[in-house]
């Protein structure tokens, strides 16, 4: 029997790579000739980051029913950890271990790991959520550059990360296949799939959906901003958009369900006044950009334009349990993003049939066909943005389009093609 291994945040953790990883491990195990293992993080990130990702509200175990081992060992602030992961995973002679990459500063000891284990024979996957960091400083390039070279194949979830890949890391061959492709000779090879749609996320058809809408006091159209609340995101144009919708139609509702990312810590404590003057320095020494995006608060927007009445504002993490609720609700998701790699909310989003307003960057415009399954606005664009919620009430999209664009995009056909690699 094959074994393989998973490397990221398990499920203990908040956050979509916690869910990603945890349901490719799912997917790994539903095939019997494998045995899988998922091999954590205990810390993700220096010590000095002022905010908690341990997910301490959910009841469910997203693992019941598997075969799945977990392994809660690797700490960014003590290396001796790092070699004691290595040791293990190297006990477990696995035929590949698939490491999510989502975040540059974990480079330093995910490439003390990568290459021990290439060293020692074992096969490394890197599964890049991105090339190019949001933020994209000068630190972000580097620690990328440095870590995710050590590896023997890649998968990218958008022809843009490819190019960014090719860009960071030249003069190499690559040999670019889909999930399709059978495996050709030559080259790194590069296994370019698709985000997949999540099955820990779905319809509940006891839920009383009037009910609880009913309950929020939101109207018949509901238009849903849902996960961490980060600039990037552009919740600010969301709301800014969404003034100009509610100005022309009485019966729109905007639900912001998500956590304020950067709030999430006990405030009066010392340990975190002194993390935030710590790593408010660490910023302004080693990032290209200024602002500082703890100062980020969108939802002041709100009461500026007088919408206390028009939306409704959930700013907690939200358990796996309940993530259904708010988005059976709703008539459509935002993703207004300033920039955009391949989202865990799209994929939800597809999960219960909610059509799609995007901005045109990114990965969007490869996944999301203006007027088939979602509709398209200009980024940083509100009055575009403003006009692609009032043609999704105009002009609905039928929800049998967004179930079929993500047919094929199953976890299970995920699975297989990395394995076929």
């Amino acid at each position: 029997m094959k074994r393989v291994v998973t490397f990221g945040p398990g499920p203990q953790f908040k956050g979509g790579i916690a869910n990603y990883n945890t349901s490719l491990a799912r997917a790994l195990d539903s095939h019997p000739d494998l045995e899988v293992h998922i091999v954590s993080w205990t810390q993700q990130y220096p010590a000095i980051i002022p905010r908690d990702f341990i997910d301490r509200k959910s009841k469910s175990d997203l693992l019941s029913g598997t075969r799945i081992k977990v392994h809660y060992l690797l700490n960014y602030n003590n290396p001796f950890s790092w070699n004691r992961t290595f040791k293990l995973i190297r006990s477990l002679n696995p035929d590949r271990v698939i490491i999510q990459w989502a975040i540059a500063v974990q480079g330093i000891p995910l490439r003390y790991l990568a290459r021990k284990l290439r060293k020692s024979g074992i096969r490394v996957f890197f599964d890049l959520h991105f090339v190019v960091q949001k933020e994209n400083s000068r630190l972000d390039r580097i620690l990328t550059h440095r870590c995710i070279r050590h590896s023997d194949a890649y998968v990218v979830h958008s022809l843009k990360t490819f190019r960014e890949l090719e860009e960071l890391l030249p003069g190499r061959a690559y040999n670019l296949v889909s999930g399709k492709d059978a495996p050709a000779e030559g080259g790194i090879p590069v296994v370019k799939l698709y985000h997949p749609v999540y099955d820990m996320f779905r319809k509940d058809p006891s839920f009383n959906a009037a009910e609880f809408k009913a309950s929020l006091g939101l109207g018949e159209h509901v238009f849903l901003f849902f996960g961490f609340i980060r600039k990037y995101k552009g919740l600010h144009h969301v709301i800014e958009a969404f003034n100009l919708v509610a100005r022309k139609r009485k019966d729109v509702s905007l639900l912001i369900v998500g956590e304020l990312f950067w709030n999430t810590l006990d405030e009066s404590k010392f340990s975190t006044r002194l993390k935030n003057a710590v790593f408010g320095l660490a910023k302004r020494i080693f990032l290209s950009k200024q602002d500082d995006e703890r100062n980020y608060r969108p939802l002041e927007l709100v009461e500026k334009y007088g919408l206390q009445e028009r939306v409704v504002a959930i700013t907690e993490f939200v358990p796996n349990e309940d993530v259904h609720q708010y988005f059976q609700v709703s008539n459509s998701i935002l993703l207004f993003y300033l920039t955009a790699t391949p989202s865990g909310v799209e994929s939800m989003a597809y999960n219960f049939g909610l059509p799609i307003l995007a901005t045109r960057v990114g990965h969007f415009p490869e996944t999301i066909r203006d007027g088939y399954n979602g509709y398209l606005a200009d980024p940083e664009d509100p009055t575009s943005m403003a006009e692609v919620m009032l043609r999704s009430i105009e002009a609905p999209i039928p929800q049998k389009n967004v179930y079929a664009t993500s047919a094929e995009m199953s976890w299970k056909n995920y699975a297989s093609a990395i394995m076929a690699r």
